[in-house]
């Protein structure tokens, strides 16, 4: 079924189970075969809808076949008997078959599924054996076509005789001949196929290379390399999803560091919270009989004791343009969507407006009010 031979659009002869005789076991193998999923793809989609075990061959590519992609599904029952073939054949719209050189759009692709005893088509169980057989170019295109098993052989030394010296000198002069005959070359064929899956292996890897500098998809180490191309310092203490985001948005948070939409945007992707910066925002001044204490030593034990916005000291002298209010949501809407975590939300905001804002400006934290 995988000899590197035949042409792989030409129909194969055999007992082809009726469209009424497939078990819908096999729909997802079918669906597979169909579009033509490439290998990791094919894996993944059934892993999760199949419970059997999932392996994988590589075969020869034909003329004309792309590689990478699933071009047959021999399913192995785990009880032996005959083994299910899931593959497709392409054909013209008067049923003749089609070459690789038709137009897409007048190619009808078919699916079969038939067994190889010529009995109907079993059940898929759980411990059968499914086989994804994917195309390659290996190797062996760069050897003779005595190699590549399309014409096998055999080696054997022959020898012959030359007539005139025979005749002339009673002697009987031997030359030693090479007679080739064929012959199955599957096992050469197999021992070129590992050096394929070697170098599969690092071709997989060279093809990951755009990957590396992909923040959404790179290996978790070299997100801080990644980070360190604009000086963007990375925090490994925070969790791998908002490590990609920051390094994702490096670019736009570091010019736009230290100004309001630059710590809205880094308040946003750290914690999730909505926040209003309002700049100019002088704290609550301290007034005889209009004070309000902070009995907490921080934002979070403030919360935490449901204390009302205190009064602060504010110097007259300083402009208004060294002050800003970071404010949130209500203290309910707060509590209700954070719930426990709500303490440690308030405390990381501290913490990232406190890195980010400019050294001289003075800043404060307060709830919206509630319109009752």
């Amino acid at each position: 079924m995988s000899g590197p031979g035949r042409d792989w659009l030409a129909p194969q002869t055999g007992e082809v189970a009726r469209r009424g005789q497939v078990p819908s076991d096999y729909r997802c193998l079918e669906d597979v075969v169909r579009i033509g999923y490439p290998l990791r793809s094919a894996r993944s989609y059934l892993a999760r809808h199949l419970s059997n075990t999932i392996a994988y061959k590589l075969v020869e590519a034909g003329r004309g076949e792309p590689v990478g992609v699933v071009r047959e599904i021999e399913v192995l029952p785990r009880g032996g008997g005959g083994v299910v073939h899931v593959r497709t054949v392409r054909q013209l719209p008067d049923g003749s078959p089609a070459s690789f050189y038709a137009p897409e759009e007048m190619v009808e692709v078919k699916t079969i599924v038939e067994t190889t005893d010529g009995q109907g088509v079993p059940p898929l169980r759980t411990g059968d054996r499914v086989v994804l057989l994917v195309p390659v170019r290996s190797y062996l295109r760069f050897l003779p076509g005595i190699y590549r098993g399309a014409v096998p052989t055999q080696r054997r030394d022959v020898t012959a005789v030359a007539e005139r010296s025979a005749r002339q000198w009673g002697e009987r002069s031997t030359a030693r001949t090479t007679a080739v005959s064929t012959q199955n070359t599957d096992q050469f064929r197999r021992f070129m196929f590992i050096f394929q899956h070697l170098m599969t292996t690092v071709t997989d890897q060279i093809d990951q290379i755009p990957a590396l500098t992909d923040p959404l998809a790179a290996d978790p180490k070299f997100l801080p390399w990644i980070a360190s191309w604009v000086s963007f310092e990375l925090d490994g203490s925070l969790p791998l999803h908002q490590q990609r985001e920051l390094v994702r948005r490096s670019i736009r948070l570091y010019r736009s560091r230290g100004t309001r939409d630059g710590l809205r945007e880094m308040i946003r992707v750290l914690t999730a919270a909505e926040v209003d910066i309002v700049e100019r925002k002088r704290p609550k001044p301290a007034a005889m009989g209009m004070l309000t204490l902070a009995g907490g030593r921080n934002a979070e034990e403030r919360y935490r004791n449901g204390e009302p916005p205190p009064c602060y000291i504010v110097r007259t002298d300083r402009a208004p343009t060294t002050f800003f209010s970071v404010t949130l949501e209500d203290h309910d809407r707060f509590k209700a969507r954070f719930g426990e975590r709500a303490e440690g939300v308030l405390r990381r905001i501290s913490q990232v407006v406190s890195n980010e804002k400019p050294a001289h400006v003075t800043f404060t934290i307060e709830f919206e009010e509630r319109v009752r």
